[in-house]
């Protein structure tokens, strides 16, 4: 496997953690929580980046990927619909299976794209009165060949969190 996909799965792998850690322990609330004025709510972001995944196994695959899938009937069910696709993808850059774009519109779109997206459902977490603790990502437990909900829990939290509940 070349460089560039080893980075890839390498920052897919970040944002299987960083999706967890911005879900985890969220109140019974936080799946519909809505901020407002048109704003997704978490379970409205985990199907787009659902989508954003789809999307980018068909790069490699071709065929389609719905906009919008089909809302699935639970939170929990979503996310692991999500994490099914973040390994697909993880497979696929694994192998010798080429792609229709490049590694740098990989990472430019689908790839930042989502992981823009699970900066929301953090920032979500602290609108919902639930904020996300703090910790030193440089010496998070981030493994390329981890891309399920199953993610470690931080190594190196922030000893002080003045936001703690």
């Amino acid at each position: 496997m070349d460089r560039d996909r080893e980075l890839l799965r390498h920052f897919l792998a970040a944002i299987a953690y960083r999706t967890q850690k911005a879900l985890r322990d969220a109140p019974a609330h936080y799946p519909a929580f809505s901020a407002g004025n048109r704003v997704r709510t978490p379970v409205e972001l985990i199907r787009h980046m659902t989508s954003l995944m789809g999307y980018v196994r068909t790069l490699f695959q071709g065929g389609s990927y719905p906009v919008k899938p089909e809302p699935l009937p639970s939170f929990m069910a979503e996310v692991e619909r999500f994490h099914e696709l973040v390994e697909a993808v993880g497979t696929l850059l694994a192998s010798n299976a080429k792609c229709s774009i490049s590694t740098e519109q990989l990472l430019q779109g689908p790839f930042a794209d989502t992981m823009t997206h699970v900066g929301q459902l953090a920032m979500l977490r602290r609108l919902a009165d639930a904020p996300v603790a703090p910790e030193n990502f440089i010496y998070a437990d981030i493994r390329a060949d981890r891309l399920h909900a199953d993610q470690p829990p931080p190594a190196r939290p922030d000893k002080h969190w003045p936001e703690k509940p």
